[in-house]
């Protein structure tokens, strides 16, 4: 797949999506702490150091959808970071061939489907870049539009790890363990 890609929001703005440029990473550590504070989507308590972040979310090919810069006059807006993803082995060696991926989508970003729209990619990506499958260990299965874009995606529900996830109000949810072959002829039932 040839970057950078343009898409249509539902609502009728432009995104591009690329990889993520030297200097963008601190704007896509505030949006995935923001995330984190949530507590809703991902394992983690609080907010993650610049050299945490990077352990975390740097490790593979990391990616950003930025809002396309409009023109007022003669001048370009700078392009905004709406959403941002990544991908990197899941497992280390020998297992190396299966994908992990991480996403974010800011508050005002959500609706629209960008979700969706990264989601597409990250699988072409991910096949262009050589994995065989991807896997997602911790979908909370409270993040019901999550599930619902990999459902569509033709992901698999191949585990569920019961009370994984201790959510801000107190309650304890499943995670859901999710898989999808990149290879045309190795399908699960």
């Amino acid at each position: 797949m040839q970057l950078p890609i343009t898409r249509q929001l539902k609502d009728a703005t432009w995104v591009e999506l690329d990889r993520m440029q030297s200097g963008e990473e601190e704007i896509v550590r505030s949006h995935f702490n923001a995330i984190i504070a949530e507590g809703m989507t991902y394992p983690q308590a609080g907010p993650l150091s610049p050299e945490e972040f990077a352990d975390y979310w740097l490790k593979g090919e990391a990616f950003v959808a930025r809002g396309c810069p409009s023109t007022l006059g003669t001048e370009a807006k700078p392009a905004k970071i709406v959403g941002a993803f990544y991908i990197k082995p899941n497992f280390p060696g020998r297992c190396g061939h299966i994908c992990n991926a991480g996403f974010i989508v800011p508050p005002e970003s959500r609706g629209q489907g960008l979700g969706r729209i990264m989601g597409e990619t990250m699988v072409a990506l991910a096949r262009d870049l050589g994995y065989r499958a991807v896997m997602y260990n911790l979908v909370f299965e409270t993040n019901t539009p999550s599930l619902k874009i990999w459902n569509t995606l033709g992901f698999r529900e191949i585990g569920r790890i019961p009370a994984a996830a201790h959510l801000p109000d107190g309650r304890y949810v499943d995670a859901i363990m999710l898989y999808k072959s990149l290879l045309k002829d190795i399908e699960l039932e």
